[in-house]
């Protein structure tokens, strides 16, 4: 059983919660992903980055990717893609930025600069945004055809992300995608790769609603779902 979480955004309180939860699990937890976001504009970020990086005995230790926060911090702190946090600055104001400035530990940025970008675990790949982007939503009114390119980029049949913040299964039964290259001497190659059983499940989010997380349990051996709803 995995348990796949994202968007603590530095609520350690919502994470604990969550984290009781997985353990009181009938079926054994045997892996424990978090899909980015752990850091946030919140007091609480520092103490939950030393949890994160430091579980007790016993406990699974979390395999951790980049969301888009720690993208926003890594541009903040002048080691992003990015000269400027536009995206960042276009949906906070100045005092968040601030605060995410003074939160974070400079030790903590260069945690998260050695964070991966997503994990391909069997047939899925588990990832914040998308095979494009942290920043990119997935959701179920994204269009057929972009979900099945972000699921044919790295070649899986399951696509788990947590950027959107919502939690939903969306499956295509049916799908193709054609390829054009178009060469210098005007000559054209095209290719059509055709697809079926496919899916995108958002995992939820643990952190951003005040007192309720949601996160999703995944059985990889029969590939059932389970959404929980986790109220603290």
């Amino acid at each position: 059983m995995w348990a796949i979480l994202s968007g603590i955004e530095g609520n350690y309180t919502a994470y604990m919660a969550v984290l009781q939860d997985i353990n009181s699990q009938n079926i054994k937890v045997e892996q424990l992903y978090i899909l980015g976001d752990v850091v946030g504009a919140t007091p609480e970020t520092e103490k939950l980055v030393h949890r994160l990086r430091n579980p007790l005995s016993g406990e699974l230790s979390p395999q951790i990717s980049r969301g888009w926060w720690e993208e926003q911090c890594l541009i903040l702190h002048g080691l992003g893609g990015m000269s400027e946090p536009v995206e960042l600055q276009n949906l906070y104001d100045s005092d968040t930025i601030k605060q995410l400035w003074e939160v974070v530990s400079r030790d903590t940025v260069q945690w998260i600069r050695g964070l991966n970008f997503g994990f391909v675990e069997l047939d899925s790949l588990l990832i914040h945004g998308s095979s494009v982007s942290v920043s990119e939503e997935l959701t179920p009114n994204t269009p057929p055809w972009q979900l099945l390119d972000r699921l044919q980029r790295l070649g899986v049949n399951q696509l788990f992300c947590g950027r959107s913040g919502e939690v939903f299964e969306y499956q295509l039964q049916f799908g193709s995608i054609t390829s054009t290259v178009t060469k210098l001497d005007c000559q054209s190659n095209s290719e059509t790769i055709n697809t079926d059983q496919k899916r995108i499940i958002g995992v939820g989010n643990v952190g951003r609603i005040p007192h309720q997380g949601t996160y999703t349990l995944y059985n990889p051996s029969n590939n059932y779902l389970t959404f929980r709803t986790v109220r603290y």
